[in-house]
């Protein structure tokens, strides 16, 4: 796998941070790239703020970053539909910290995220 990976991180991000439940609401991403399967560079970058409805902002703020592939615990339809407009590939993983979600992914242990995987949005688990 060749990406920038974006990952919902509860504060300060990196690696070892937990992961956050929620993709919109989440304090902010660690992006971590990824070259031939190795991880090759990681950082932090903040949320966008955004109100009920707004969902769409952090799509493209996350696609202006040049990211490929986002994990996440969950999402609303909307911006799942978002993502898939603007050719971002969304895994559903929301549990542990971003080391182990970068694992996971790298694995092929992590489903692709589905309509199914949706929840209401507004910060609904």
């Amino acid at each position: 796998m060749n990406a920038l990976i974006a990952f919902p991180s509860n504060a300060p991000g990196g690696m070892e941070s937990f992961l956050g439940a929620h993709f919109g609401h989440c304090d902010l991403y660690t992006l971590v790239e990824v070259t031939d399967g190795e991880i090759t560079e990681s950082k932090v970058v903040p949320n966008m703020p955004h109100q009920q409805g707004g969902c769409m902002a952090p799509v493209h703020y996350l696609a202006s970053q040049g990211v490929k592939v986002l994990v996440a615990g969950g999402m609303g339809m909307r911006p799942l539909m978002g993502f898939n407009q603007v050719g971002i590939e969304v895994y559903q993983g929301g549990q542990g910290t971003v080391g182990q979600a970068v694992e996971a992914l790298l694995e092929g242990r992590l489903p692709r995220f589905t309509q199914e995987h949706t929840c209401g949005g507004g910060g609904g688990q």
